[in-house]
């Protein structure tokens, strides 16, 4: 006569929830890691965004020789880093440039305003708007200039402060090291995560993994060029308007339009506040707001559906919820994986429910 042994109960409970605490073990050691995680999933967004130019660039050669996936991918690291030190160079020294000019027309913009307003509020209400424009013009010209010593201040903080700050270095200089190994062995990486999957499994996460694939794709790559071609219209439109800042202030409207409503929001607020310092009638501001209602137009009715589509099959209201709770729960790593989760989220839940509606317990 045999016995059943004693922990046989708590055994088969591990079995059966294996895949569950595995689960559950990643996401705690991902939490555990956040501090050191952001340049690895930005290394790993911009990977899986270039993988397929890579793909195209290998094939690039002259008879029987090709470039070898080192060269493409050394090539591509180039375009990425000189392309986003040119938009520093750029965007840095017009800025400040125009924000001085800016500055200086302060006092004309804050006697018109006076002029205009000050015997109205006096007629009706006995106020008068009691501001020196020459001392708010000393205030923010004295502020502006310290803003130049900001180096100088993180120099003389870095003795007390030079771990966090080699922290911070070392977190910039890791990027493109991890970039280069992942572009580079990218199909190699994606081979052998497929190896471990189930084999009774695979044909199913194979299915669910390619839809995934092409959501994020169409999205991401569909989304930036947007981003890109608005940054563009606005740019051109606000410069043919005649503002100033036209250069940043298109940048800043193209390039946050992947958080819905963000860039439009951000761009009009930064223009009306240029304009109403550059221009002294309504009928100037007129055309700013007209480029930025040409600008929905266009990216709302041509370049989004053509380009993006409705693919990833998010609500804007669900977009900007995983936005916001990726950021809370996770800081910025949380904000760059909101998306591509949630895309990935929804399409299990889409296999899942179409499951359900042909199992028995739904049909019974």
């Amino acid at each position: 006569m045999t016995t059943e042994p004693k922990n046989l109960p708590t055994k088969n409970i591990f079995l059966d929830n294996r895949w569950l605490l595995i689960a559950a073990s990643f996401v705690f050691f991902f939490y555990l890691l956040l501090p050191i995680l952001t340049p690895f999933l930005i290394a790993i967004i911009l990977a899986y965004m270039c993988d397929p130019l890579i793909d195209k660039i290998c094939l690039w050669g002259y008879g029987k020789y090709r470039l070898g996936r080192t060269i493409a991918t050394l090539f591509m690291m180039l375009a990425i880093f000189g392309a986003i030190t040119l938009l520093f160079l750029i965007l840095v020294p017009l800025l400040q440039k125009e924000s001085l000019l800016v500055i200086q027309r302060l006092p004309n913009t804050i006697a018109n305003i006076r002029a205009t307003l000050e015997p109205w509020l006096q007629k009706e209400f006995g106020i008068s708007l009691a501001i020196d424009s020459t001392q708010i013009q000393d205030i923010i010209t004295k502020n502006w200039k310290s803003a130049g010593d900001i180096l100088g201040g993180v120099l003389q903080t870095a003795g007390s402060r030079g771990m966090a700050l080699v922290g911070i270095m070392a977190k910039v200089l890791l990027l493109p090291v991890v970039l280069f190994y992942l572009l580079r062995d990218w199909d190699e990486f994606v081979t052998r995560i497929a190896q471990l999957v189930p084999r009774h499994w695979y044909d199913k996460t194979c299915i669910v993994a390619k839809e995934i694939d092409q959501v994020l794709a169409e999205f991401l790559r569909g989304q930036l060029t947007v981003m890109l071609a608005m940054s563009l219209f606005y740019a051109t439109g606000l410069w043919l308007a005649g503002l100033n800042m036209a250069l940043p202030i298109g940048l800043v409207a193209g390039l946050l339009g992947f958080v819905p409503y963000l860039g439009i929001t951000t761009g009009i607020l930064l223009a009306l506040l240029v304009a109403a310092l550059q221009f002294t009638s309504f009928g100037q501001v007129l055309p700013v707001l007209l480029v930025f209602g040409l600008g929905q137009v266009v990216e709302g009715m041509i370049l989004t559906p053509k380009l993006v589509g409705k693919r990833i099959g998010l609500h804007p209201v669900i977009v900007i919820f995983a936005l916001l709770a990726g950021g809370q729960l996770f800081g910025f790593s949380g904000v760059l994986l909101a998306l591509p989760v949630s895309a990935a989220i929804a399409i299990a839940l889409r296999h899942t429910k179409n499951s359900y509606l042909s199992s028995d317990t739904y049909l019974k």
